[in-house]
């Protein structure tokens, strides 16, 4: 429930740093999101005070880290556009942030470890490099996904799709483990997938008129339009002027016949 939050933090933060236009379908759409996984997810589990400040906390520092994401990946003259540009610098400094915490939580349990540093078995050892390889590899491909997402979209959009992601854990757990749910939940399910939806619908609307813009733009800049619309121009100028140079022979010839005519009566 509490972490329904973090969508709204990240509109703040968006708005903030003038990556989003304020507009009352992206209010409705953030709305929507936020009440109805808080809706789905009510009830679910027991109130804990520090359980809460934590995820809380988290939400918000989320907010930022993806807000700054996309300037960052957005900004042309940083040349970071390309995701494994971005995780070349990134990826570093984010083992640098929880290899301390590994240390204290994890570092004395896989020290003393029989299943690596103190195997028996070598096909053990592979098994567990194995599946450690396995999630390095799956790792990878999120981050890859996730800053490819936005550069090309958003944070917002982002966070779309990762609230996506749990409504379709927390169904799963309704199906396969049992996990009951009241009218209330489903109904907040259902106002959840409406936002996503109309956020959907609002993304292709809005691609739609970029595309036809830039292909405005580009018509307009093409050179050989140009060449052909000066050349009709110059053509048009070209008609005129001869349509005025015809008129003032014909007069020079008018006014010379009458000049003839007046020598002849005298």
């Amino acid at each position: 429930m509490t972490k329904s939050s973090a969508i709204l933090f990240i509109l703040l933060f968006s708005l903030l740093f003038k990556l989003e236009e304020v507009r009352v379908a992206l209010l409705l759409v953030v709305l929507l999101i936020a009440g109805g996984l808080f809706m789905f997810t009510y009830k679910s589990t027991q109130f804990n005070a520090q359980g809460f400040v934590l995820v809380l906390c988290a939400s918000f520092l989320g907010g930022i880290r993806w807000t700054l994401t996309q300037i960052l990946m957005q900004k042309a003259e940083l040349g970071l556009q390309n995701p494994i540009d971005t995780m070349f610098h990134l990826q570093p400094l984010m083992f640098l942030g929880l290899f301390p915490l590994f240390v204290v939580f994890e570092g004395l349990p896989l020290s003393v470890s029989e299943k690596l540093l103190h195997f028996h078995e070598a096909g053990m050892l592979l098994s567990l490099v194995g599946k450690l390889f396995l999630g390095g590899i799956l790792a990878f491909g999120l981050g890859f996904s996730e800053f490819l997402l936005v550069s090309r979209t958003s944070s917002l959009t982002l966070s779309v799709a990762g609230i996506f992601k749990e409504i379709c854990i927390l169904f799963l757990a309704t199906r396969l483990l049992g996990d009951r749910l009241s009218l209330l939940n489903w109904l907040g399910f259902a106002v959840c997938l409406s936002g996503i939806s109309l956020h959907v619908i609002l993304k292709a609307m809005n691609s739609k008129g970029e595309k036809a813009l830039k292909l405005q733009k580009e018509a307009s800049s093409d050179p050989d339009l140009e060449l052909l619309l000066r050349h009709s121009e110059h053509g048009g100028r070209s008609e005129s002027l001869s349509v005025t140079t015809q008129r003032r022979a014909r007069a020079c010839r008018n006014s010379q016949s009458i000049c003839d005519r007046i020598k002849d009566l005298q």
